[in-house]
């Protein structure tokens, strides 16, 4: 398995005299600025809570280092220190690109940090060596990497059996379609990770940047019909511009995506309809997603604006989630019942 969706594994613990610090990481040479950050943000997380331990697994973003923590809380009991408690913690560190993963399957990790925490309160009570610690750490780190290998090749599967899905005698008689989709909107709207939850491949690779473009299949069934997605997940950057108007040939449908927290994405949105419909030379038929509707006290763009402009270019809006996955389905299924109309 590539090791490299983990960048570290970090066991801290609060100090009374040097305040939150690592007791033990994988790998062991992380710089100290990793370090330090990372073990001040999740035991800060205690604080921050009122001293409250959650139960459930928490992620929590370290922007400077462009990288995300799945954390787990614990208190080790110890008479020496004042309350009798030490706060420590769990973290993983992985890159925000590989966010998805960890996301969609935290239930799963759930089971390895639970009883990672509970054998590193038994050794920090029990007074054991940091030999000791460091081994217990490195077999947690086994453990995830076991577990992020049998969701990668669960799904390498499933994506198998899907390429050429069987088709049932009941099945003969359905309609079938094949859809090519261009999926558009500035760099990091959440255009990739919106794919990625519906096709459901989060450990795909799926951006190529000296291509600009990713080709993904989906099949879906729908009323009468079988229905053949091919999503191509467009590039935002301004240096693959020239290229587009290829990537743009032989569209059925768009879907314009932008980021309900930055309302420059929002606005490059006509540009994006304009540079498509001009390049085609014909209108789509599609939908506009704001993605990060799950950030509602971050959100910067206005309603009615959003009305306007979907108005104003005969699309319909949607509002989706790539994280959570609010209505990512619905607004995939709705585009191939609106293309299935348009086609009969």
């Amino acid at each position: 398995m590539d090791a490299n969706l983990i960048t570290g594994m970090l066991y801290s613990q609060f100090d009374e005299k040097m305040g939150p610090m690592v007791i033990a990481c994988i790998p062991p040479d992380l710089s100290g600025d990793i370090k330090s950050l990372v073990s001040l943000k999740s035991i800060g997380i205690m604080s921050g809570e009122n001293g409250l331990i959650p139960k459930s697994l928490a992620i929590i973003p370290f922007a400077s280092l462009d990288l995300k923590g799945l954390v787990k809380l614990m208190e080790v009991r110890n008479s020496s220190r004042r309350g009798g408690l030490v706060d420590s913690a769990i973290t993983l560190l992985f890159n925000e690109a590989n966010d998805l993963i960890f996301y969609k399957y935290m239930d799963h990790f759930k089971t390895v940090f639970d009883e990672a925490a509970v054998k590193f309160v038994e050794l920090e009570e029990a007074k054991a060596s940091k030999t000791l610690i460091n081994e217990e750490l490195e077999r947690m780190y086994a453990n995830i990497l076991e577990i992020l290998n049998e969701l990668r090749d669960l799904e390498i599967e499933t994506e198998k059996q899907e390429v050429i899905p069987e088709i049932g005698d009941e099945e003969t008689e359905m309609q079938g379609f094949r859809f090519k989709i261009i999926v558009c909107g500035d760099p990091a709207v959440g255009k990739t990770s919106t794919i990625l939850r519906f096709t459901d491949r989060a450990f795909k690779k799926v951006y190529v940047p000296t291509i600009g473009t990713n080709i993904v299949e989906k099949y879906i069934r729908i009323k009468n019909a079988r229905v053949e997605f091919v999503l191509w997940d467009i590039a935002g950057q301004g240096k693959f511009q020239k290229m587009r108007k290829h990537f743009y040939t032989g569209a059925d449908g768009e879907l314009l995506i932008f980021d309900l927290t930055r309302p420059d994405t929002f606005n490059d949105i006509a540009n994006w309809y304009q540079d498509i419909t001009s390049n085609l030379n014909r209108k789509l038929p599609g939908f506009i997603l704001g993605n990060k509707s799950d950030l509602v006290d971050q959100r910067a763009v206005n309603s009615e604006e959003i009305s306007q402009l979907a108005n104003k270019l005969g699309l319909e809006y949607v509002e989706i989630s790539a994280l959570s996955g609010e209505n990512v389905d619905e607004a995939f299924y709705k585009l191939a019942e609106l293309l299935i109309t348009n086609n009969l």
